[in-house]
């Protein structure tokens, strides 16, 4: 098999890519800086906006410092790659002479400087295997910042759905206070049983109950944001500001570009096809002997000047006689460059599953938030009006109204966890696709479904 032409094809588009990469991580930076500089803002009055958590989360997290410290030694090591071997010095003297000779007839002092010319071109294989080693590492470096992005982003929609239902809580007490109230008043004329009345104190305990779960698992949702953005655990945090714009661009065959082209994953292979593509090339160069050049000054003891006389050569290495070793580094990395390939696409069908999981997650999620929005909840609102009115003229018992507002309360959770589950799965989606999902000005995933 031919692998020089791909290989040569690969290996120069690998400093493009490292360079592609720095701008990309200036690009990174610029971000940051941008988002810090509104994080201020966003944490005011007790608030706490999604760009202000993503910039400290960015900015603090250790993972992002770990992969970005990593990058940067993996780039130092490209000058290293590149550079010749270091020059040899010896010096040579005489430390005693045994038989009887003339003065001159025997050096007895040489000094010797010795240069290996690396013409064979390992050097630059070597540093074009460190290139993609270096945008391997910052394709992890890269993958590292998505993954905490989307963690604090679900994080986040997590805390604010925990809010919500906070209020959902409060809101649910005060309807059952009301029908407390109207059970009382029934009581004290004689129309309703004290066992109704009990049965609605019991409902409203219930939900004091809730409520104190809820706190829990507020709290527990604020340390795990909190360890994202690498801040004291005990420390305040803002409550959570959404948006309600849940426009987005879900067509499959745009995500599916953006995922091939994007994914960190994807690049990390395309750079270990370029790596391994270019050991082939080092190992046929391995049979190129570099020569080494030296320079010899000899001096005499009975000599008047400092130099009795210079000498020049030069020596090979001479792989042709240990054949068998540079074959086998060959095909060692042939087959390293073979698997590669099969690596490479591995991931992109990997990535291409994982796409299509995704978005048929995101689309269940968006009918049931449709269904609940347009038809459950407005339904199960005006049924819990009707029963109350119902219930203060005798029309309607006790259990009908519990009931009633059991099934909203119970409808309103679900919606919110939808909402928050669909919120969380476009932050999925993001590490997957390999950029940040934008909202509000392209159209909506119900558009696209009808589309079809």
């Amino acid at each position: 098999m031919n692998y020089r032409p791909f290989s040569n094809q690969l290996t120069s588009l690998a400093a493009p890519i490292l360079l592609a990469s720095t701008i990309l991580s200036g690009c990174i930076v610029t971000v940051q800086a941008h988002d810090s500089a509104g994080s201020n803002k966003g944490t005011t009055a007790g608030q706490l906006t999604l760009n202000a958590a993503v910039a400290v989360a960015l900015e603090q997290n250790p993972a992002i410092k770990t992969a970005r410290a990593k990058w940067q030694s993996a780039r130092e090591r490209i000058t290293q790659a590149a550079a010749w071997d270091d020059p040899k010095l010896s010096v040579n003297s005489l430390l005693g002479r045994f038989v009887s000779i003339s003065p001159n007839g025997f050096t007895d002092q040489a000094l010797t400087v010795e240069q290996m010319i690396p013409v064979s071109g390992k050097n630059r294989s070597k540093e074009r295997i460190a290139t993609a080693e270096a945008i391997a590492s910052f394709e992890d470096f890269r993958r590292q910042q998505l993954e905490i992005i989307s963690k604090t982003k679900a994080s986040y929609f997590r805390l604010a759905n925990f809010y919500s239902l906070l209020d959902l809580n409060d809101q649910e007490e005060a309807t059952l206070a009301q029908t407390l109230n109207a059970t009382k008043a029934k009581l004290e004329v004689g129309t309703q049983s004290q066992a109704d009345y009990l049965i609605t104190q019991v409902e409203r305990q219930k939900i004091a109950e809730a409520r104190r779960d809820l706190q829990e698992k507020l709290s527990n949702e604020q340390s795990e944001l909190k360890v994202l953005m690498n801040q004291d655990p005990f420390s305040p945090l803002g409550r959570p500001i959404l948006s309600g714009d849940l426009t987005y661009d879900l067509s499959a065959d745009r995500l599916r570009r953006l995922a091939l082209a994007n994914r960190p994953e994807i690049r990390q292979a395309q750079s270990m096809v370029i790596e391994t593509a270019e050991k082939i090339q080092l190992a046929k160069r391995a049979w190129i002997p570099d020569p080494s050049v030296s320079l010899q000054a000899e001096h005499y003891n009975a000599g008047s000047q400092a130099i009795s006389e210079i000498n020049a050569g030069i020596s090979i290495d001479l792989p042709w006689f240990n054949g068998k070793k540079y074959r086998a580094g060959e095909r060692e990395a042939q087959s390293d460059y073979l698997a590669a390939q099969e690596a490479l696409e591995g991931a992109q069908a990997e990535t291409l599953g994982l796409l299509r999981e995704q978005l048929q997650k995101l689309e269940t999620r968006h009918h049931h938030i449709e269904l609940y929005r347009e038809q459950l909840l407005p339904t199960a609102r005006q049924t819990v009006s009707s029963y109350q009115a119902d219930y203060e003229t005798n029309k309607a018992t006790l259990i009908q109204v519990l009931t009633a507002e059991n099934n909203l309360r119970d409808l309103e959770t679900m919606y919110n966890q939808d909402l928050t589950d669909y919120r969380v799965a476009l932050a999925d989606l993001e590490p997957l696709v390999g950029t940040e999902l934008s909202a509000g000005n392209i159209r909506s995933q119900s558009a696209n479904r009808s589309s079809k």
